[in-house]
C-alpha cells in the first residue's frame, strides 16, 4: 500500500503518532518464542525496506533504500510517509540504509539514518517534525554500488554502533586509520566516546570486516554481528573490542592466531545474512539469498549452539529482523532489490507476536 499524504496531514500523524504518552511494554530476556505460524502483514507494496526502529508508542518507522522514504507503519493502517531523507543517491546496494531512533526519543525526538550520498556513506540525525534539517554526525565513509553496510544501532552502553562495509576495497578493512571495514562505536553526537573504544582517539570498535549488516545484543550485553563473506562463508561473530575477524585474509573460519573466528558460518547460499536480533537467548538473523530466518541458540558465554533454518522459501529474500519492545518479531522483505522474485504484494513488513501473548498489536490513540 502506498498513499500520497499532504504536508499537512502528515504533520499531524507525526504530532498524534509519535506522541510520548504511550509506552510500549518491556519484554524480560526470558522472552517467549515468536509465533512463526500466526503472521501479521503490516505493510505491503514497499520497494527495498531496509532500516527499521520503533518508536515509544509501539508503531514502527521503516526507511525504503531506493527512495530516501521514511515510513511510519503499525499493523492495520496504511504506511505514512513521515520523512524524505536529502541527499540519498541510491545505486546497486546503496541508498538510504540503517535506521536507529534514539534511545531518548521522548526527550530528544531525533532520528538517525545511514546512507549514500554522491560522494560517500554518512549518518545524519534528524527530527520527524523537522526533517530537512540534518545533523551529519559522521560523513567521508567510503561509498560504492556493493559493500556500503549500513546497520546502525543504539547499544545498552547508550553509545551508536554502525557497520561499515568494506567498499569493495578489501585493504580497508585492515587498515586502522580508515573506517570502512569496521564496526564503529561513537557517542551519539558522532565523536569518540570517553572509553570503551581500543583505540585512543578512534572510532574503530573492531576491524577485519567484509560487509557487516546485522548487530544486536544480549541481556548481558554482549555484540553479536552478521556478515557477508565472499563465495564461501558467511559468519556470525561475536564482537570485542579491539578484536579483528580476518577480512581479506580469512574468510570463515581460519587459524590465523591474530583473527577472531566466527561462532557460526554458513555457506553463501543458504544465508547471505543481513539484519539480526536477540530475543531471550535466541539470535534470529534475516537471510537474502538464502530466503529464510535463522534461529542461532546463544549458549551464554559467546558462542552458538547449531543454527535452524525458518520460514525457508515462504517470503522470499529477507533483510531486516527486529524485536518490538512488545516482545513480537518483526521482518522485512527484500525481493524488489533487482535479485529477488517478487510476489504482487512485495515488498513487506511482517509481524510475528510472541507465543502466548496478545495476538492485537499495540497501537496509538
Amino acid at each position: 500500500m502506498r498513499r500520497t499524504i499532504a504536508f499537512r496531514s502528515a504533520l499531524l500523524t507525526v504530532t498524534l503518532g509519535l506522541g510520548v504518552g504511550v509506552a510500549a511494554t518491556a519484554t524480560p530476556a526470558g522472552a517467549l518464542e515468536p509465533d512463526l505460524g500466526n503472521p501479521q502483514v503490516v505493510a505491503t507494496g514497499l520497494t527495498v525496506p531496509w532500516g527499521l526502529g520503533f518508536l515509544p508508542d509501539g508503531s514502527a518507522l521503516v526507511a525504503e533504500r531506493n527512495s530516501a522514504r521514511v515510513l511510519q507503519v503499525r499493523p492495520g493502517t496504511a504506511p505514512v510517509t513521515v520523512a524524505t531523507i536529502n541527499g540519498v543517491s541510491p545505486a546497486g546496494e546503496a541508498g538510504l540504509l540503517g535506521l536507529a531512533v534514539s534511545p531518548a526519543f521522548a526527550q530528544d525526538r531525533l532520528v538517525y539514518v545511514y546512507f549514500t550520498a554522491a560522494t560517500d556513506n554518512r549518518i545524519v540525525r534528524l527530527r520527524l517534525d523537522a526533517p530537512q534539517q540534518q545533523a551529519v554526525i559522521l560523513s567521508g565513509l567510503a561509498r560504492a554500488n556493493i559493500h556500503d553496510g549500513g546497520r546502525i544501532a543504539f547499544g545498552p552502553d547508550g553509545m551508536l554502533y554502525a557497520g561499515v562495509g568494506d567498499a569493495g576495497n578489501t585493504a580497508n578493512a585492515q587498515n586502522r586509520q580508515r573506517l570502512n571495514g569496521k564496526i564503529l562505536r561513537m557517542r551519539p553526537d558522532g565523536g569518540v566516546p570517553a572509553s570503551g573504544n581500543p583505540f585512543p582517539g578512534s572510532l574503530v570498535y573492531s576491524l577485519g570486516h567484509r560487509n557487516v549488516q546485522g548487530l544486536a545484543w544480549d541481556a548481558q550485553g554482549r555484540l553479536y554481528a552478521s556478515e557477508f563473506g565472499q563465495n564461501t562463508w558467511d559468519e556470525v561473530n561475536h564482537i570485542v573490542a579491539g578484536g579483528n575477524y580476518g577480512w581479506p585474509t580469512v574468510e570463515g573460519r581460519g587459524n590465523d592466531t591474530r583473527f577472531r573466528n566466527p561462532i557460526v558460518v554458513w555457506t553463501t547460499a543458504e544465508a547471505s545474512p543481513s539484519g539480526a536480533t536477540v530475543d531471550g537467548t535466541t539470535l534470529y538473523v534475516a537471510a537474502l539469498r538464502g530466503q529464510r530466518l535463522w534461529s542461532v541458540p546463544l549458549d551464554g558465554a559467546g558462542g552458538a549452539g547449531t543454527p535452524v533454518a525458518l520460514l525457508q522459501g515462504r517470503y522470499g529474500r529477507l533483510r531486516t529482523a527486529e524485536r518490538a519492545p512488545d516482545g513480537s518479531l518483526w521482518i522485512t522483505t527484500s525481493n524488489r532489490d533487482g535479485r529477488g522474485t517478487p510476489a504482487a504484494d512485495d515488498d513487506r513488513v511482517i509481524r510475528f507476536p510472541a507465543a502466548g501473548a496478545p495476538t492485537t498489536p499495540p497501537t496509538a490513540p
